[in-house]
């Protein structure tokens, strides 16, 4: 209080300088007086009352705050389990006893919003409004059950025409000692009765709740490496090249892991290489029976053989190949076609090799 009233004083000195300031220095002020006169009173016990002034102004409900685990937020989907709303609030706004809805089945179960207006004061729920979910008819549960749930609840701010969703990181495992689950702290009654915020618009509320069950899966998709598989080396040897098209040559398919592949080229060349160089492309096809269809991994080395006993023309590729058929992966310039007689290309035939170094290998198991 002493230091609301000096701030006011202080305030009512600066505008009496203003105000009178055309008696000062002969009618002109200094603008380092008046900024000076202007900092004294901020940094007095002023500045007090206007902080305490700025914090009651912006002392509402921060609407996407993260309070410890529990997050609030706004969205404009309604929940997709339960609505509760309760025209002439006021009737029942000062009530302490809890609000029971009406059985609602989510997800399987059926279950009931609980709703305290003043707060549960056995959950901490004091000076807030506390909301909570039950599960029920139970008995028909078999014996030892259990309910996993991620729970989220809502308060509709009809001013703003979205809900605060209230959740938090915990899975709620409902069971025969725990039926009942949820907030005690849903929303601040000061924030909730507040009528600037805009959850009770023409005397009137609503609650609501979204269910959704986790049932752990019992399998998973493990996916593994295999390095050097068995029947890992292809080779295919095309007869009378110089008499070749200008389209792409295909191998036929080899198995190797889950999967067939084949090999393909253009011997007019492709891409940047054409027309001066010949390319190679290693191609995904189709999975072998009852195989886990999924992406594929695939590291190859590409090779144009040397006929006459010297070294290889070499190129690499890895790379992940997607579930349709037809993916490539290689060179556009394994040799020039220049090199080709250098003894690659022998009586009109080329022979290239696919070595399959790793392959990725994807099995269904238990978790």
């Amino acid at each position: 209080m002493l230091a609301k009233c000096e701030a006011k004083h202080n305030l009512i000195f600066l505008k009496h300088l203003i105000k009178h300031k055309g008696r000062m220095e002969n009618g002109r002020w200094s603008l380092r007086v008046i900024c000076f006169a202007f900092f004294f009173i901020i940094t007095s016990s002023s500045a007090e009352f206007l902080i305490q002034q700025v914090t009651e102004y912006n002392s509402s409900y921060n609407l996407n705050a993260n309070l410890g685990e529990v997050t609030r937020e706004l969205r404009s989907e309604r929940p997709s389990s339960k609505i509760v709303t309760i025209g002439n609030f006021s009737v029942v706004m000062e009530r302490f006893e809890p609000y029971e809805s009406s059985v609602f089945e989510a997800s399987g179960y059926k279950w009931r919003l609980i709703l305290y207006v003043t707060g549960n004061k056995d959950d901490g729920g004091n000076n807030h409004v506390s909301l909570y979910v039950r599960i029920e008819d139970t008995e028909s549960l078999p014996t030892g059950w259990e309910v996993m749930v991620d729970l989220k609840l809502f308060v509709f701010n009809a001013r703003r025409h979205k809900y605060l969703t209230v959740t938090d990181e915990a899975v709620k495992r409902y069971n025969q000692g725990n039926r009942e689950w949820g907030f005690g702290q849903l929303i601040p009654l000061s924030t909730f009765r507040n009528p600037n915020q805009g959850f009770i618009v023409q005397n009137t509320v609503s609650f609501g709740a979204e269910i959704f069950i986790i049932r752990p899966v019992g399998q998973q998709e493990r996916v593994s490496f295999v390095s050097n598989p068995p029947d890992n080396v292809f080779t295919w040897r095309i007869l009378r090249f110089s008499s070749l098209e200008d389209k792409i040559y295909y191998s036929s398919e080899f198995l190797v892991g889950d999967r067939f592949w084949r090999l393909g080229f253009n011997p007019k060349g492709e891409g940047e290489g054409r027309p001066n160089a010949i390319p190679i492309f290693l191609y995904a096809q189709g999975f072998r029976p009852n195989a886990v269809e999924t992406s594929t991994w695939g590291a190859v080395n590409l090779r144009l053989r040397h006929q006459l006993g010297s070294n290889p023309k070499r190129a690499s590729s890895a790379a992940w190949y997607p579930v349709r058929p037809g993916h490539r992966e290689g060179v556009s310039n394994i040799i020039l076609r220049k090199d080709l007689q250098d003894g690659y290309l022998v009586k009109d035939s080329i022979v290239f090799e696919a070595e399959m170094v790793t392959v990725s290998v994807t099995n269904i198991v238990p978790v």
